[in-house]
């Protein structure tokens, strides 16, 4: 950041709050750091999760969740879907929030992943240019090169929520 939204004036680092924060001498506006929001969907077939191959950086080539980063003018129901759709040529509908998870481990910037969980609606699943090999995988097949950003905090509640299903099957 190196000039205000507000007025165009260079902007400073001070101490606001116990933090250093850009701050306008102009306006006296504080410019605070903003999460990224992505929105990420749980699509299951079969029991198995939906995981596609990252073709970009960063996490090139390590598995994750169907998702992407939110628009200013979207919702994140919205945006998963269109993410979803734009990744694996699946139509879903979202049926519920499953979690959110916060991560600092992106070298973009440190944010947020909204994930719901969805049904299939339609589309036909495929390859695309955002996601090699989109695969279904059974819990204890989920690959151990999985992305960050949130991605492998969300797998690991669904492989621990699965370990649990099946515990209570063993057990009637």
């Amino acid at each position: 950041m190196g000039f205000c939204f507000d007025c165009g004036a260079p902007l400073e680092l001070r101490q606001v709050e116990g933090k250093p924060r850009f701050f306008c001498p102009s306006c006296q506006r504080v410019h605070y750091a903003q999460l990224k929001v992505g929105a990420g969907a749980l699509v299951e077939q079969n029991r198995g999760l939906l995981l596609l191959r990252r073709t970009t950086d960063p996490f090139r080539a390590c598995w994750n969740l169907p998702a992407g980063y939110v628009e200013a003018d979207e919702a994140p129901r919205q945006a998963v879907v269109r993410e979803v759709w734009e990744e694996t040529g699946l139509r879903v509908e979202p049926t519920g929030l499953v979690d959110v998870y916060y991560f600092d481990d992106d070298p973009r910037g440190n944010g947020i992943l909204i994930v719901y969980r969805c049904r299939r609606a339609g589309g036909l699943l495929t390859a695309t240019r955002e996601g090699a090999d989109p695969t279904f995988f059974a819990s204890h097949d989920v690959p151990t090169d999985v992305a960050g950003g949130g991605h492998d905090q969300a797998i690991d509640a669904w492989r621990g929520a699965q370990r649990q299903i099946q515990g209570r099957a063993n057990h009637v």
